[in-house]
């Protein structure tokens, strides 16, 4: 209950971005926690809508609400009626009401996807200043809460606008996958009375902590980790082989091409020697129809998440580590 308290959440400081700072009440932490324990199971993601208001560049985030569980079969549910309800039955009873984001649970930090692109350009094209909480579970479980706010960069948000993830179109944007996202510092903020309140009950408290700390088994943490980023270093792979086939494709027609124009010319040459009239002009582009390339946003984001995955692991095995080495010492200062 101590980690409710006012802290931060460090991250890297967007530049172009109009909010440069996070406020989220502890009841929001509370009910987005919550939301993932009753209706999260294992890898099964929950969203929802974040509320709130602009203060300057800071956004507030003050309330939120979770998306219902629903199935293909329920033809009958609207989201956005039901999201728009929502907000009129708050903003009756004189609660902040303002949409300013959605968040997301994530399972062992695999949140690059398609989908979050796509549902964030919507909210952000929208809602300039919207954001995604990601929530992590499984990290919090280990007694360290895991909260994080992203935006699309500029130069993401222009080429989605501009719906071309052509190779040329993201090397003439110099956008990588490190130049997707854009993380947003996070404080939580309580009111006085609510820290007053949690430090009481931290000292009554007759709960032993469950949270090991020390604890130096971290096989199964681990070994998940590494497997799901194997995973995708195979997906990345194949998206190489589709774009070195597409490459091959391109230098082959190419070669083609040439050669036709060639033989060509020398035919030409020969008519024009012989006193006959030259062929005819044909569109060649019709003749060698360029191969379509393969969309490499897929690709990006499956580099932005290996990118992830790579640095969660580095995050726990250094944290391990110190736990071996503090290990290490106590026992041979015991012995």
């Amino acid at each position: 209950m101590g980690s409710l308290k006012e802290s931060a959440v460090s991250g890297s400081n967007p530049l172009d971005s109009p909010v440069k700072q996070i406020q989220i009440d502890g009841l929001v932490v509370l009910k987005i926690i919550k939301h993932y324990q009753e209706e999260g199971q294992g890898s099964e993601v929950v969203q929802g809508v974040l509320l709130g208001l602009v203060v300057e560049d800071r956004l507030e985030i003050t309330n939120c609400f979770p998306f219902p569980q629903h199935t293909e079969d329920d033809v009958d549910f609207d989201e956005v009626q039901y999201q728009m309800e929502m907000m009129r039955s708050l903003r009756h009873v004189n609660i902040d009401h303002l949409h300013v984001g959605w968040y997301q649970s994530t399972y062992y930090g695999s949140f690059v996807s398609r989908a979050l692109l796509d549902s964030q350009f919507s909210y952000q094209h929208a809602i300039e200043e919207s954001v995604v909480l990601i929530y992590d579970p499984i990290k919090t479980a280990q007694g360290s809460l895991c909260l994080k706010a992203y935006r699309l960069t500029p130069k993401l948000m222009e080429i989605c606008k501009e719906k071309d993830f052509s190779p040329e179109a993201l090397k003439k944007a110099c956008i990588g996958y490190e130049h997707m996202l854009e993380e947003v510092p996070i404080v939580i903020k309580n009111s006085h009375l609510i820290n007053v309140l949690l430090l009481d009950l931290q000292e009554k408290s007759t709960v032993a902590d469950k949270h090991e700390l020390l604890n130096l088994s971290s096989s199964n943490h681990l070994e998940k980790s590494l497997q799901l980023l194997m995973d995708r270093v195979d997906g990345m792979s194949q998206e190489i082989v589709k774009y070195n086939t597409y490459c091959r494709n391109l230098t082959k027609q190419q070669q083609q091409k040439q050669q036709y124009l060639q033989r060509r010319q020398q035919e030409n040459t020969q008519r024009q020697s012989r006193g006959e009239p030259p062929l005819p002009e044909e569109d060649i582009n019709k003749m060698f129809k360029p191969p379509q390339a393969p969309p490499r946003m897929d690709t990006l984001l499956i580099a932005g998440q290996v990118n992830n995955y790579c640095q969660n692991i580095k995050a726990f095995t250094s944290q391990n580590l110190g736990k071996l080495f503090m290990a290490e010492a106590l026992q041979g200062h015991s012995s």
